[in-house]
């Protein structure tokens, strides 16, 4: 296999595992549980916000999720996520709070369910642990959301101040503005780092899932910007063959790109780890057949 052709080899059989795996099946799953899970979430982030009498951070929390996205696919959902998260609601303690939680660890078990088949693992252990792990994710992902929301809504308040002490840093301003693209990328690399290398059954190194998210990342930033401007001009065929559920589908069909991209990804890692394992078992073989003549 030569330096040039191995990338390709590598991405032809993810792919073949991909399609042998379920690939299309599993994503149309993840698509449809991060949808269901999706408000739950927002209404978690908008509980455990007004615990500390800071509702505008999970606002502000709620919008950051989106940032990253096609401004076509996230617009009308956005208008939807500040309506869910300014409504008034009782304390964090009660059943609908409770329901959302359960709701929201079922975009995590999906996630769960595509990498184990990614990786050639089965789960072995009990369902209600992998359940009480994935509500450990989702509130551990909410205070995340929480977190860095006030480092973008003190942002600005800092750099003002500075401003007022210095005004010769007044030209940097864009460098503030890029950071909260900066903080939206960082925040994708953490949550597919901790489902490549956590959510799934088993362990493995950073470096082995290293590939899956550089690729899952890439493929990404190339359906954000091939779907924004497919909706920019064809917004009109979804519209006239969905009507009223056109934002929805819109929505749904994008979060199904998204997740196969995500689990060919992990389809990358599970080729690359195969690949090493094939190749250490033959050196072993080699190792004793060498031993053998000995």
């Amino acid at each position: 296999m030569t330096r040039l052709s191995k990338p390709f080899e590598i991405a032809s059989v993810a792919a073949q595992r991909f399609v042998a795996h379920d690939g299309w099946a599993i994503a149309s799953h993840i698509a449809l549980s991060i949808l269901t899970a999706l408000f739950p979430f927002l209404i978690l982030l908008a509980a455990l916000a007004g615990l500390f009498g800071t509702k505008s951070l999970a606002d502000e929390a709620g919008v950051l999720i989106f940032d990253a996205w096609p401004r076509e696919v996230a617009k009308p959902i956005v208008a939807e996520v500040h309506r869910v998260l300014t409504e008034q609601r009782g304390g964090v303690l009660t059943l609908g709070a409770v329901l959302a939680l359960y709701f929201s660890s079922s975009g995590v078990e999906s996630l769960r369910v595509g990498l184990n088949r990614a990786y050639g693992l089965r789960e072995g252990r009990p369902w209600w642990l992998t359940r009480l792990e994935s509500i450990g994710y989702v509130v551990c992902g909410a205070f995340a959301m929480l977190a860095f929301a006030l480092l973008v809504v003190l942002g600005p308040l800092i750099w003002r101040r500075v401003i007022n002490v210095a005004p010769g840093l007044e030209p940097l301003g864009l460098t503030v503005a890029i950071g909260r693209i900066a903080i939206t990328a960082f925040l994708l690399i953490v949550v597919l780092t901790i489902a490549h290398k956590f959510v799934a059954t088993g362990r493995r190194s950073l470096l082995a899932v290293i590939p899956g998210i550089a690729v899952t990342l890439m493929l990404w930033v190339l359906a954000g910007i091939g779907f924004g401007t497919y909706l920019d001009r064809f917004s009109s065929a979804y519209a006239s063959t969905y009507g009223g559920l056109a934002t929805a589908m819109v929505f749904l069909v994008f979060l199904y790109w998204l997740a196969a991209m995500f689990l060919f990804g992990g389809e990358i890692n599970g080729t690359i780890i195969a690949a090493r394992r094939v190749r250490l078992q033959a050196r072993m073989m080699e190792k004793q057949a060498r031993a053998k003549g000995l």
